[in-house]
């Protein structure tokens, strides 16, 4: 238990630090940078370092590689983190004959950041600290750097490659920043540059005319767009349902509360828990409660519903039900639905803009600061698969879930081009399985989640058809005047 307790403790001081590092780096590159390209980029650099034993350089080596692939001459403080000069001197050259910093010189830079000075100073402590994390080191900073440096992690691509510029759901930033990806796209010829932003950004306020293709996370936006672009084609080369991520003693709790059923997978009864919510009943108030027993609401936790798709589809979802499990249409129904479900947002507290901020809290933090976060599976799954989660870390499926169709809508012939690659290839398919999504062949995502053991429904009845773009739109309206 003990060993546990500390893990965790370090496992959560990593996720703070990460969190200043993204931090420092929107306020170094806000102006270069929007704040979701900012955390796309930490994201998928953070990724490289998974399954490492030693942990305590992973900020600092993060920060460096991101800055770099940011463009440190755009930083505001221009405070690139480079290893290799500060341990070498200003001139760049250390005391080893070859003029590489020795294995001491270059821990010692980053040990900067992280071992007292008097241990920094002592050159024989600091050579035994030097001996136990060499490996690390050398296999982890050393690959690191390389793959910033390679040309399929470049923004810049060979002479030889079409680019192909698009915005993208934040959420599959890290697929199009997967070195294997751009491989598979470079092989047809192609180097995508994509930008993240969330959905109803896309639909409403991106200037698309800068853009090949655009991929927004549901089809509510993909209709939006192609309605304002006047175009009929589009792509929909893999999707994820909504989930909610929780932990087994929340999930005990909300079974004796007739909310959650247990089995081969866990199901949430959103009609139930609508109800429960209504009522403003609180977690110490659940009968034969000893493991939560805390005077807060029972809630979902959410990204914000004015900002954020999975929000959205949460809205999507939970109107259906307050509307006797019905699609929502008309301005009556919309007025209607509205009254029932704003306070699952409003009693909420502050809610954060990317799905990606909540489930990192999940992950780091445990039920104390989120016991239920509405997520995409797809973010379970790859956690999951990556070995991120905890042993007493549950997915339920709400009953009725929605499917996030995550669609390509191509403005131009290279956006189109690329809509079929990443519908069609068989290579970028199995990737996005990698990555947690049900491509076109759900066999590929039964083959990641068998492998992983990882209990998911890969054949959910129960879902909602989303409502239609203009109808979602006057349920967020509803939702966010009652905020005020």
């Amino acid at each position: 238990m003990a060993v546990d307790a500390a893990r965790g403790e370090k496992a959560a001081r990593e996720e703070k630090a990460l969190r200043d590092v993204t931090d420092r780096l929107v306020d170094d590159y806000g102006e270069a940078h929007p704040a979701e390209r900012v955390e796309a980029v930490v994201g998928a650099v953070r990724k490289r370092f998974e399954g490492h034993s030693v942990r305590e350089f992973v900020p600092i080596l993060v920060e460096r590689i991101a800055r770099r692939e940011l463009d440190p001459t755009r930083g505001k403080n221009g405070a690139g983190v480079e290893l290799t000069k500060s341990a070498a001197g200003a001139d760049g050259n250390s005391g080893s004959p070859d003029g590489q910093a020795d294995n001491t010189s270059v821990f010692a830079a980053v040990a900067g950041r992280f071992v007292p000075a008097r241990l920094v100073e002592n050159k024989r402590a600091l050579g035994a600290v030097a001996a136990g994390v060499a490996v690390v080191l050398a296999a982890g900073a050393v690959l690191a750097v390389q793959q910033s440096d390679s040309p399929s992690a470049s923004t810049t691509a060979a002479p030889s490659l079409t680019v192909v510029r698009g915005v993208v759901g934040s959420e599959k930033s890290a697929f199009f920043d997967d070195p294997k990806v751009a491989d598979v796209l470079a092989r047809h010829g192609f180097k995508v540059v994509a930008e993240p932003a969330g959905s109803r950004q896309i639909a409403t306020s991106v200037d698309l005319g800068k853009y090949d293709f655009a991929f927004p996370s549901s089809s509510a936006a993909a209709e939006r767009i192609q309605r304002q672009r006047g175009v009929n084609g589009k792509y929909v080369p893999f999707s994820s349902p909504m989930a909610i991520a929780t932990f087994q003693p929340i999930a005990d709790l909300l079974t004796r509360a007739g909310i959650v059923t247990p089995g081969a997978t866990t199901t949430f009864d959103v009609d139930n828990y609508l109800a429960l919510a209504e009522k403003g009943v609180q977690w110490n108030q659940l009968d034969d409660n000893s493991s939560y027993a805390v005077p807060k609401n029972v809630l979902v936790s959410t990204t914000d519903p004015r900002t954020s798709n999975s929000a959205a589809m949460y809205l999507a979802v939970t109107a259906y039900v307050a509307n006797d499990n019905t699609i929502v249409r008309g301005a009556k129904a919309e007025d209607y639905a509205v009254s029932r479900v704003s306070r699952l947002f409003t009693r909420q507290g502050f809610t954060e803009s990317s799905s990606d901020g909540p489930f990192k809290d999940y992950l780091a933090n445990g039920m104390g600061t989120i016991p239920m976060a509405w997520i995409y599976e797809a973010q379970y799954v790859d956690a999951a698969a990556h070995g991120q989660l905890k042993p007493d870390m549950v997915l339920m499926y709400p009953a009725p879930t929605i499917m996030s169709q995550h669609t390509v809508i191509p403005l131009n012939d290279k956006g189109d081009q690329i809509g079929k690659l990443l519908t069609t290839d068989p290579e970028l398919q199995r990737l996005a399985a990698d990555h947690g999504f049900r491509p076109t062949d759900v066999t590929l995502f039964t083959k990641v989640t068998g492998a992983h053991q990882i209990p998911v429904d890969a054949n959910l009845v129960n879902q909602v058809t989303p409502p239609d773009y203009d109808t979602l739109e006057h349920l967020l309206d509803g939702v966010a005047k009652s905020y005020n």
